[in-house]
C-alpha cells in the first residue's frame, strides 16, 4: 500500500528528514479535526518491536550479541536504528490489536488525521504505516533522538499544541504524553491503570484486554513437562521406584527439569517469533499472537532459570552439571543449530537422553549402557518424526517448494527411512537386553519383556504411519498423549513392565 496522497512531509515511508510531520493549522480545532496520535509497541502492535529485532538478530548472529553494548553506549536511538536495519520485524505478520485497528479505520473514514507516534525506529514505523495505509504522519526515533516518553510529548505538543491531540497508548511510559493530550485511548489496559490515566486525562475508550495469567502458563507448555518423567526411567529399570530416598530425589529432579524446560520454551519462542507467525499452527502461540508481552516473558524466563539451577545445586553438584549441559544443548539448538540438518535431531534426541542421565545421577543409580542405547535410538526416531511431520504439514501449503529447518520435501523419504530404522533399533536393543543374564537373573517374569518388544514395535510403526497421514502435527509425545491407540499401547507397556518386575 502507499501512503495517502494528502500526506505531508515525513508522511510516506522513505521521506526525507527525521520524524518530520505536518504542523496543525492555527486556531481552535473542531472535534473531527483533532488528530489522534497512536503509539506502536504494546498499543497498535501487541509486542515490543525493539526486543523482537534484538532476538531475531541474536538468533541469526549470536556473536553479534557482543556488539550491543557498544551500540547502546551511543544511545538507545542508535541501538534501535542498527537493529532495525539488521533484523527488521515483518510488518505483514505482526500481531496487531484488532479492536484498535477497527477503531482507527472508523476514525479514518470520518476524515480524522491519524499520527503514528512511536519510540520505535523510523524504518520500522514506516514499514507498519505502509502495511496498514492508515496514517497521515509518522513520528519516530531517527538514530539521534529516542522518541520515548517526555521526548514524544514535547514533539506532539510542538506539532499540535497542548491539548491539541488525542493519544492512544498502553503503559506507564505513555503517562507524560497523556498529560498533554486532550483525551486518552487505552489499549489492553487493566482497570486500575485506566483509572490512573483518567486522573490526568479523560479516557475516551479502552480497547482490548490485558494478558491473562492462563496465557503465561500456556507459554510455559506444561503439557510438555511430561517428557521430564524420563528422570524416573533409571529408577524403574533398577527396580528402585519404591525406595523413598531415590524417589524423593527423582521428584526434585523432575521439578528442576520442568522449571528449566519452561524457561527453554520461552527462550525458543522469543527467538522464533517471526518464524512462528508464518506457521499455520505455531502462530497461535501466546507470544507469537501477542496475547502476552515480551518484557514480562523475559523476566519470567530469568526467574524460572534461577529457580531451576538453585534447586539443581541443592540436589547434587553432578545433577547441576547435567542440567547445565541440557540447557547448553537446548540453548544452542534455539540459537541456530536447529537449522543444521541431522545435527538438529541429534540435539533433540540428546535432550531426551539428558533427562534419563539426570534421573540416574539424582537418584544415585548407575546408568545402564543398555538403557542409554535404547533411549538414543528411540528418541532419535521421535525427533525425526517431528521434522517429518513439519514437512507433511506444510506440503499442502507450499507444494514442491516445501521446506522446514533446512529440510526439503525431497528429503522426506530419507527422513522416514532413518527414523523408522532408528525406532526398530530401539526395539532390537530391548530384545537383546531381554535375553541377557542380567534380566534372567533378576527373577520375576522376565519373559514378559518380549511382550513389550512387540508392543514397542507396533507403536513405532503406528507413529510413523500416522505421521505420514498428517495426523502428527508437531510433537510425537503430544500426539501420543491425545491419541487413544498410543495411550493404550503405552499403558499396556507400563503394566507389562510392572508385571515382569
Amino acid at each position: 500500500m502507499t501512503a495517502p496522497a494528502n500526506a505531508g512531509p515525513g508522511t510516506a515511508p522513505g521521506a526525507a528528514g527525521p520524524a518530520a510531520a505536518v504542523p496543525a493549522a492555527g486556531g481552535v480545532q473542531a472535534e473531527g479535526e483533532v488528530p489522534l496520535a497512536v503509539d506502536l509497541d504494546g498499543t497498535l502492535v501487541r509486542s515490543d518491536l525493539l526486543l523482537e529485532s534484538l532476538f531475531e538478530f541474536v538468533r541469526g548472529n549470536p556473536a553479534g550479541l557482543f556488539k550491543l553494548p557498544a551500540w547502546l553506549a551511543r544511545g538507545r536511538a542508535v541501538l534501535k536504528q542498527r537493529l532495525a536495519r539488521l533484523a527488521p520485524p515483518d510488518a505483514h505478520t505482526l500481531p496487531y490489536n484488532a479492536e484498535l485497528l477497527d477503531y482507527l479505520r472508523q476514525e479514518k473514514s470520518r476524515g480524522r488525521r491519524l499520527v503514528l507516534a512511536t519510540a520505535a525506529d523510523r524504518a520500522v514505523a514506516e514499514a507498519v504505516a505502509q502495511e496498514l495505509g492508515l496514517f497521515d504522519t509518522v513520528l519516530a526515533s531517527d538514530g539521534v533522538t529516542n522518541l520515548d516518553g517526555p521526548a514524544k510529548r514535547e514533539r506532539l505538543v510542538a506539532e499540535y499544541g497542548e491539548g491539541g491531540f488525542d493519544y492512544a497508548g498502553h503503559g506507564g511510559a505513555d503517562l507524560p504524553v497523556w498529560a498533554a493530550a486532550r483525551k486518552a485511548v487505552l489499549a489492553d489496559a487493566a482497570p486500575g491503570f485506566a483509572k490512573r490515566v483518567a486522573r490526568r486525562t479523560p479516557v475516551e475508550r479502552v480497547l482490548g484486554q490485558p494478558a491473562a495469567w492462563r496465557d503465561y502458563l500456556l507459554a510455559l507448555r506444561p503439557h510438555q513437562w511430561i517428557k521430564n518423567l524420563l528422570v524416573f526411567l533409571p529408577l524403574i529399570a533398577a527396580h528402585a521406584l519404591y525406595q523413598p530416598a531415590p524417589l524423593a530425589r527423582a521428584l526434585l529432579a523432575f521439578a528442576a527439569f520442568s522449571l528449566c524446560a519452561a524457561s527453554v520454551y520461552l527462550f525458543n519462542d522469543l527467538l522464533d517469533l517471526q518464524a512462528d507467525r508464518r506457521h499455520p499452527h505455531k502462530r497461535s502461540r501466546a507470544l507469537a499472537s501477542g496475547r502476552i508481552g515480551i518484557r514480562p516473558c523475559c523476566a519470567l524466563l530469568a526467574v524460572l532459570l534461577a529457580m531451576a539451577f538453585g534447586l539443581a545445586a541443592w540436589i547434587d553438584p553432578w545433577f547441576l552439571a547435567v542440567l547445565a549441559l541440557y540447557y547448553a544443548l537446548t540453548a544452542s539448538y534455539s540459537l541456530g543449530l536447529k537449522d543444521f540438518v541431522v545435527l538438529d535431531v541429534l540435539l533433540l534426541a540428546a535432550g531426551y537422553a539428558a533427562r534419563v542421565a539426570a534421573g540416574a545421577v539424582a537418584a544415585g543409580i548407575a546408568l545402564s549402557a543398555w538403557l542409554l542405547a535404547f533411549c538414543v535410538f528411540l528418541f532419535y526416531s521421535l525427533a525425526l518424526i517431528k521434522r517429518f511431520a513439519e514437512l507433511v504439514l506444510l506440503r499442502p501449503i507450499d507444494g514442491a517448494h516445501t521446506h522446514s529447518r533446512g529440510y526439503l520435501l525431497d528429503d522426506a523419504g530419507v527422513i522416514a527411512a532413518q527414523g523408522i530404522a532408528s525406532g526398530y533399533l530401539a526395539v532390537l536393543v530391548l530384545a537383546l537386553y531381554t535375553n541377557t543374564a542380567t534380566v534372567h537373573g533378576s527373577g520375576g517374569r522376565y519373559w514378559l519383556f518380549w511382550v513389550n518388544c512387540l508392543l514397542l514395535l507396533y507403536w513405532v510403526s503406528y507413529l510413523w504411519l500416522m505421521t505420514d497421514r498428517g495426523r502428527v502435527q508437531d510433537d510425537p509425545i503430544l500426539f501420543a498423549l491425545k491419541d487413544r491407540v498410543s495411550r493404550a499401547l503405552l499403558a499396556a507397556m507400563a503394566l507389562v513392565a510392572l508385571a515382569a518386575a
